[in-house]
């Protein structure tokens, strides 16, 4: 049987700053054609720099708690049960919009590849705020052809 179920306490789990992650689906079982990750951000979490994906489209749908997104210079608010679409080529960040709660979002990957980049992020080292350094999440992100953004 190829059909595969993930069930709560499995998956690859790690944490990068104070973001949890759990791969759910690693795109193994799909040949590379999605990924799907559990993200579990902290209360006022600021988010990775706004950026632009040049060869994956990425989706969010929010678990739990308000999480912001920045698409340009637009901001947008999704609430638990929202989904948000970030097609290849669209400016975007997203952040956690309480600063007194957790926020929980599912995030998909077409395809699976960018997965690579959640597992880099536990390899950097926190600022002494606790959150990841902007210019070292970039460098990773440039290894995932994807790029800052810039108005």
């Amino acid at each position: 049987m190829t059909v595969r179920v993930t069930s709560p306490g499995e998956g690859e789990a790690f944490a990068s700053g104070p973001v949890r992650f759990r791969i759910l689906e690693d795109g193994v079982g799909v040949d590379g054609r999605f990924g799907v990750a559990e993200c579990v951000i902290a209360p006022g979490w600021p988010g990775p720099p706004q950026h632009v994906h040049r060869e994956h489209d990425e989706t969010f749908f929010v678990v739990s708690g308000v999480v912001g997104f920045r698409c340009g210079s637009d901001e947008l608010l999704a609430e638990a049960g929202s989904l948000v679409t970030a097609p290849i080529g669209d400016p975007h960040t997203f952040f956690n919009a309480d600063a007194d709660a957790p926020a929980t979002l599912l995030c998909s990957v077409t395809p699976e590849r960018y997965l690579g980049y959640f597992r880099d992020l536990a390899d950097l080292r926190p600022g002494p705020d606790g959150v990841l350094v902007p210019a070292d999440v970039l460098e990773v992100m440039a290894r995932y052809a994807t790029e800052p953004y810039r108005p």
